[in-house]
């Protein structure tokens, strides 16, 4: 979406700047993009799946490492 302000006649460059963020908080652009800014992506069911058990995995190979001294 695009938003056009058009300079009035006699109007300064402050005032201009001024009307434009003015429009642009009203039409709720900014807010929008920073919401999805840091949209998080949903994992698929298997994608979490493999996760969890890359982690047992990994939570096992630690402990094992630490009981025998190694970390």
């Amino acid at each position: 979406m695009s938003l056009e302000v058009k300079r009035k006649e006699r109007e300064n460059s402050q005032n201009l700047v001024r009307r434009f963020r003015k429009r642009v908080q009203q039409s709720g652009i900014l807010r929008r993009a920073r919401k999805t800014r840091f949209r998080h992506r949903e994992k698929s069911k298997n994608m979490e799946k493999k996760a969890a058990l890359r982690r047992g995995k990994m939570r096992v190979e630690y402990e094992k490492l630490k009981k025998i001294g190694k970390i």
